[in-house]
């Protein structure tokens, strides 16, 4: 089904059972977040928030809240693109299957956007920041924020729409030293379109003027976080995705889109930051407040019985862990083309998409010696130079030479053939002090952190062991082993102190560790609850 606005959406999936409305009045601060994840962990339905405090607007999550439900929303469209997609891989499909293909042609009209001749929905009415519905979904969030927006950028050098960037990031609505209804903040980070226009405008001197979309079609919040291929616009993706192009009109130097149930303008102000977050991520904890971005907002327009589109983040998996699910299923063609010699490449959800990125790829550099890790390092330092990739932290990437059967999506599996072969002195590649993404505070300063390349090919060198030893020793305050796959052992760790204490420690743990025959359990982690991740060894 095609959707001209995200209420339709909502009535089709109230129409099948699939939302549920919340009539009595809820309050934005923790509450309907609180509301959310309990609905979520239930693989319960959409929720349609009808009486939110403080707040003449109705608000909306959870639609992407099950795989089934996000297959749904998109059921006559996904096939038609994943169709485009495999010809952009390679188009001699066409020629080996033309009828296979046949419609894709029309198919690819809808990914042209359109500028609205009649006027845009979306200006029905204008409201304030205040008025909008100030979700706040962690106690220690700075306040509130918007969780799906979809923020429009231009280039100043040529503003033709297909140029555009449109792009999901962080936007504060209030709390810290914004001036109430005047002031957001705007929290983008690394490898983000958006930051080029950024520095364009800020050495041309141009004012940078800036939308934020929220709602519209499902397939316009999805575009937003979609990491494309160089030549392809999100806002064609979000035409393709929902089998209806994208409407915009202009105004006042800003892109409006048509559909969207919200729009708010204003200019990013230019050598002024304030304090934005701190804010609870999706890797279940608190990113820090840091000097963001202000937008001075000039607009705050919504359409006819709008809709706010909201989601709640947290350690996964969470809402958005569909999102990962739908991008691997459309870009798993392309894998090859962006990434020569790589079979396969899993950013797991679990572990927060892009903290472990896990990949296959294929060793041919010196085909008549013993096998040892060449090509894949080369085609890890590619995906660690590319895109949404480069935000990875730990890659993991095995030779899939003779063994066709190893899976990116199998994890067990992976990891079992992984270190059944790493050699821990060869195949261990630190990148120290890099930029990296900026969730990470585990480096010495903000985007300093390091990434860690495991490349492990060949034969097995070690039997992995799937019984703790009884005699093991651990030093002081470390305890509870538990297994959480052959040759992977979890034990619990002592309360952080400081820096200096926890080095100690680590290293006392690390001499007696050393001491003892542990070769059959390559990796050993060091967890706060190590009961969490494995099973008692009975």
């Amino acid at each position: 089904m095609t959707y001209k606005s995200l209420r339709e959406c909502a009535n089709d999936l109230e129409k099948t059972g699939q939302l549920v409305r919340i009539k009595e009045q809820v309050d934005p601060n923790l509450d309907m977040a609180g509301i959310h994840r309990r609905v979520f962990d239930k693989g319960g339905p959409a929720l349609l928030f009808e009486n939110v405090k403080g707040s003449p607007f109705q608000a909306i999550s959870n639609i992407y809240g099950t795989i089934d439900r996000t297959e749904f929303i998109f059921r006559n469209t996904l096939k038609r693109v994943q169709k485009v997609i495999e010809l952009k891989a390679d188009f001699s499909d066409f020629l080996k299957s033309p009828l296979k293909y046949a419609t894709t042609p029309f198919t690819a009209l809808t990914g042209l956007p359109m500028k609205s001749i009649m006027g845009s929905p979306v200006k029905y009415g204008s409201t304030t920041i205040d008025q909008l519905p100030q979700i706040k979904s962690w106690p220690m969030d700075g306040g509130a924020f918007i969780t799906l927006p979809q923020v429009m950028s231009q280039d100043p050098e040529n503003n033709s729409i297909m140029q555009s960037n449109l792009g999901m990031y962080r936007i504060q609505l209030s709390g810290n030293d914004y001036l109430p209804n005047e002031e957001i903040g705007l929290h983008y980070q690394i490898h983000r379109g958006i930051g080029v226009h950024h520095e364009k405008y800020n050495r041309l001197g141009h004012p940078f003027k800036v939308s934020i979309f929220v709602g519209g079609p499902p397939s316009n919040a999805f575009s937003a976080i979609m990491p494309l291929p160089e030549g392809l616009s999100e806002l064609t993706f979000a035409g393709l995705l929902n089998g209806r192009r994208f409407r915009y009109t202009r105004e006042g130097g800003y892109i409006i889109s048509s559909d969207a149930d919200f729009v708010i303008t204003g200019e990013i102000l230019k050598n002024q930051k304030k304090k934005e977050g701190p804010f609870g991520d999706h890797l279940g904890y608190y990113s820090l407040a840091h000097d963001f971005p202000v937008m001075k907002v000039d607009k705050v327009y919504h359409r006819k019985d709008p809709l706010w589109h909201f989601t709640v983040v947290g350690r996964p998996p969470a809402e958005d862990s569909s999102f990962g699910y739908l991008i691997h299923q459309l870009v798993k063609e392309l894998t090859a083309v962006e990434f020569p010699g790589v079979k396969e490449i899993n950013a797991v959800d679990a572990a927060g998409v892009h903290p472990l990125l896990v990949a296959i790829g294929w060793e041919r550099y010196m085909p008549f010696r013993d096998q040892k890790p060449e090509e894949i390092l080369t085609i890890a330092n590619r995906i660690l130079g590319s895109g949404q990739t480069s935000l990875a932290k730990f890659l993991w990437i095995a030779a899939a030479n003779d063994h066709p059967e190893l899976s990116a999506k199998n994890l067990p599996q992976f990891f079992k053939h992984m270190l059944e072969r790493v050699d821990w002195t060869r195949d261990l590649h630190f990148q120290t002090k890099t930029t990296i993404d900026t969730l990470d505070y585990s480096g010495s300063g903000w985007n300093a952190g390091s990434k860690v390349v495991i490349a492990a090919c060949g034969p097995a060198i070690r039997t992995l062991s799937t019984e703790i030893p009884t005699d093991l020793k651990l030093t002081e305050g470390f305890s509870e082993p538990f297994i959480a796959l052959p040759g992977v052992m979890i034990i619990q760790g002592i309360s952080w102190k400081d820096q200096t204490s926890a080095e100690t420690e680590i290293k006392q743990l690390r001499d007696v560790l050393q001491a003892q025959n542990l070769n059959s359990w390559p990796l050993i982690v060091i967890a706060d609850e190590s009961r969490v991740y494995g099973c008692k060894y009975q």
